[in-house]
């Protein structure tokens, strides 16, 4: 009993948080991160967690403050092509989720990057993506029309 107490204490720490998607006004909330500690519940926690919502992203920071280049360019590049509703999670807050999310995707680094379940990849990919013209296409298969579409047409 005193070992589940001990897990339990440790699983639901203080401080450990995730930013939800923008809200209809623009902000970004941030709520308590209550992951369970064992490998095998994180793992389907992170399942659930990726499916959740169209587009989401574990990064560094949140993406009204990103704590990191690489982050902000994931940031950037989603406001670029107009989305701003996606579950952002910022992996700092809590080290499990860093790990977990790493191990999940087979992926050494952060941010990391997944359209309706699916594990895009990080920065470098997104970007690949963003500059050939394949990141307009996978969201529209989303349902997400690019802002760069509205822009380029607006332009001629």
């Amino acid at each position: 009993m005193n070992s589940l107490l001990r897990t339990t204490a440790r699983c639901l720490r203080p401080g450990a948080a995730v930013c939800l998607p923008r809200q209809a006004d623009g902000r970004v909330w941030s709520a308590p991160a209550r992951l369970l500690c064992a490998a095998a519940d994180l793992q389907k926690d992170l399942g659930e967690m990726v499916k959740k919502d169209k587009v989401v992203v574990f990064m560094k920071g949140t993406p009204a403050q990103p704590m990191c280049g690489f982050s902000n360019a994931v940031v950037q590049i989603l406001r670029m092509h107009g989305v701003d509703d996606y579950a952002a999670y910022n992996v700092l807050e809590d080290q499990d989720l860093r790990q977990g999310v790493k191990d999940f995707s087979n992926w050494p680094t952060i941010p990391q990057v997944y359209f309706n379940g699916e594990f895009v990849g990080g920065c470098d990919i997104l970007l690949q993506m963003h500059q050939n013209g394949d990141l307009v296409e996978e969201l529209k298969k989303l349902g997400i029309a690019s802002a760069l579409l509205d822009a380029e047409k607006e332009s001629k």
